[in-house]
């Protein structure tokens, strides 16, 4: 250990590392002792010289330090099995008899930074994003085959991110046999096609199963607007549930073509339904109301802290319209999944708008992550995705 490069932090910029935060930010550092190639394991030191962890070291990143310890110990093979294992532990009860798809490693929830890991039946999916586990990927993919035995690895490193970490986006198959181009799954008894290859994220939302579950116990008899609805995962879920009638709006045609698609597969293609391809902040604007439940679940308008007048603007346009859109006694579920938005800020937007469109509304509940996205209490910022259930009275 003594080989390795040193990070030593400003005076009282140990504070979050001590209480278990896992990133150490550029500005936080006082001096980098020794030669650092990105992802290389580093040392991190107080001022006074107090050991605080071990974690891999990025001088490219705004987070230069990624933690993976705060023990002395050895970062090899051995030690990432454990965290893998006490990951897929955490699953395995909780996903039997209930899903085939599901998060596997949830980055810095599940001690593993910059980590992720779907399942898709027999295919697991990897994204690094780090550069520190970019320099691991061979090991972590033996890892993961040895542990979970799937048929098929495939990467999907595809993303913006990495280009903050100097790396450059990365897909393609990792081990086994190459994947077809579309995995059915089944979620509670509801039946999905995933592409893993092109899809969103890294196929399918799967930060929002127990969500879906709300909507679908609320779901009988409604009619349903589905908004940035994507292949329908909503809507199959609330015509599980006996929603009678749905309004499906995407900017996406294939994804609408997919969300027919799903429709047939789960035995509801005779129930009414329409599919409107379009901007959903135009087409708001253009339909009659008369909905009993709205779904909006837009992308991260969000993406940097400099965004945030902006987005505001957006989730508060977007709920405006949705609370005019609902009648009496409508349920409005309304996300954001900008980690950048808090709760605070985000409950605020929601009230400012039902007061502006006129009408007296309930917080009757909210929404996050579902149980294979846990999070890092220390890690605050691991906590993206954000909901609401509103009720018009």
């Amino acid at each position: 250990m003594n080989t390795f490069p040193r990070v030593v932090l400003k005076k009282g910029k140990e504070k979050p590392v001590l209480r278990g935060h896992p990133w150490v930010f550029s500005g936080a550092v006082a001096r980098v002792e020794g030669e650092v190639s990105p992802g290389e394991v580093g040392k991190v030191y107080s001022q006074g010289g107090q050991f605080l962890g071990l974690g891999q070291i990025n001088p490219r990143s705004q987070i230069i330090v990624r933690l993976l310890t705060q023990k002395k110990e050895e970062l090899g093979e051995s030690f990432f099995r454990e965290r893998i294992l006490k990951a897929v532990l955490l699953r395995k009860d909780w996903s039997r008899g209930k899903t085939n798809a599901y998060r596997v490693i949830n980055g810095e929830g599940d001690f593993l930074p910059g980590l992720i890991v779907d399942r898709y039946g027999e295919t697991l999916v990897l994204q690094c994003v780090t550069a520190g586990m970019d320099r691991l990927k061979e090991m972590l993919v033996n890892l993961l085959v040895k542990e979970l035995r799937p048929r098929s690895v495939y990467e999907r490193s595809d993303v913006a991110t990495r280009n903050e970490e100097g790396l450059s986006e990365q897909s393609g198959l990792l081990y086994g046999k190459d994947i077809p181009e579309w995995i059915e799954i089944e979620e509670q008894g509801c039946h999905f096609r995933v592409n893993v290859k092109r899809g969103q994220k890294t196929g399918f939302y799967l930060d929002q199963k127990e969500n879906r579950l709300s909507l679908r116990e609320s779901s009988k008899g409604k009619k349903i607007l589905d908004c940035f609805s994507y292949t329908g995962a909503f809507s199959i879920h609330a015509g599980s549930g006996g929603a009678k009638d749905f309004t499906l709006i995407d900017s996406s045609q294939e994804a609408l073509a997919i969300a027919e698609e799903h429709f047939r597969l789960n035995q509801l293609e005779k129930v009414p339904h329409r599919l409107i391809r379009g901007d959903v902040f135009e087409v708001l604007r253009e339909i009659d109301p008369g909905y009993d439940i709205v779904i909006l679940d837009p992308p991260p308008f969000a993406k940097k802290k400099g965004h945030l007048p902006g987005a505001s603007k957006g989730y508060k346009d977007l709920n405006l319209w949705a609370f005019r859109l609902l009648d009496q006694e409508g349920l409005l579920f309304t996300f954001s999944c900008s980690h950048h938005m808090n709760w605070d800020l985000f409950q605020k937007i929601v009230f400012s708008a039902a007061l502006d469109s006129g009408r007296t509304v309930q917080l009757i509940g909210r929404m996050g992550h579902p149980w294979d996205h846990p999070i890092n209490i220390c890690h605050p910022e691991g906590e993206y995705l954000k909901g609401l259930i509103c009720r018009v009275v």
